[in-house]
């Protein structure tokens, strides 16, 4: 398949993932990859929305249990993904891509502040949007971040990118008899209580009729194979 199925896309990516084997900072190799991903899939014409996590360099909840504030916490950790999209920007461009950095949080001497009708511009112009700072407000997952913006620009599906190739009926970690989901409802995976996101995330897609899609972004290939619409690449979740 050389098309794209789906004309616009939210990834979701995880901060510990940027982080590769050491668990904290930004790999420069993960990087690398991460944008040599996302620049096949805009050889298609696919415009591409990311949103990434901070939890390689901070996550409010573990902040708490630390001794900081809840809110201070995840004040602290809007700013981390924000570190993580220049990140990201900045090797995406290495490879010739055109990007924008939108912020929840008011920083312009390093980002524009998030305009929905502004995003959805630079989208239609062939840039590459990230968007950081989570939603602006403290409580947020970055999981709920992804769904909220993907509606917002009208995305036709949310791409989470995890270290595993979908959803499984048990972790498959844990559990060598785990099976894997090519395709499963909304309804099923509340009834299996089957970890996608967080409820708030999965109920903002569920009741906006987007569609979901869980696959290895560490896999090589992955995301262009989902973009192109091989169901064995990843899980589909509607």
């Amino acid at each position: 398949m050389t098309s794209a199925k789906y004309k616009r896309i939210l990834l979701k990516l995880s901060g510990e993932a940027l982080a590769g084997p050491s668990g904290y900072n930004i790999d420069p190799a993960v990087l690398e990859k991460y944008s040599q991903e996302i620049k096949q899939v805009t050889e298609l014409g696919v415009q591409v929305a990311v949103v990434i996590g901070g939890g390689n360099i901070f996550r409010g909840v573990s902040g708490e249990r630390s001794g900081i504030d809840r809110v201070q916490g995840d004040y602290m950790g809007m700013l981390a993904t924000v570190i993580n999209a220049m990140a990201i920007q900045s090797s995406l461009e290495k490879h010739g891509l055109y990007t924008r950095v939108m912020s929840a949080i008011k920083m312009e001497q390093v980002c524009e502040p998030y305009v929905r009708r502004r995003a959805v511009r630079h989208l239609e112009k062939g840039r590459v949007v990230i968007f950081g700072a989570g939603t602006g407000s403290p409580y947020f997952t970055t999981d709920t971040t992804a769904s909220l913006r993907a509606i917002e620009i009208e995305a036709d599906v949310v791409l989470k990118g995890t270290k595993v190739d979908g959803v499984y009926s048990a972790d498959p970690v844990k559990d060598p008899t785990a099976t894997r989901y090519s395709e499963i409802s909304f309804s099923d995976v509340y009834e299996k209580k089957l970890s996608v996101m967080d409820l708030t995330a999965f109920t903002l897609c569920q009741e906006n009729n987007l569609p979901i899609i869980v696959f290895n972004m560490n896999q090589p290939g992955s995301l262009l194979r989902v973009v192109q619409g091989d169901s064995s690449a990843g899980t589909l979740i509607k």
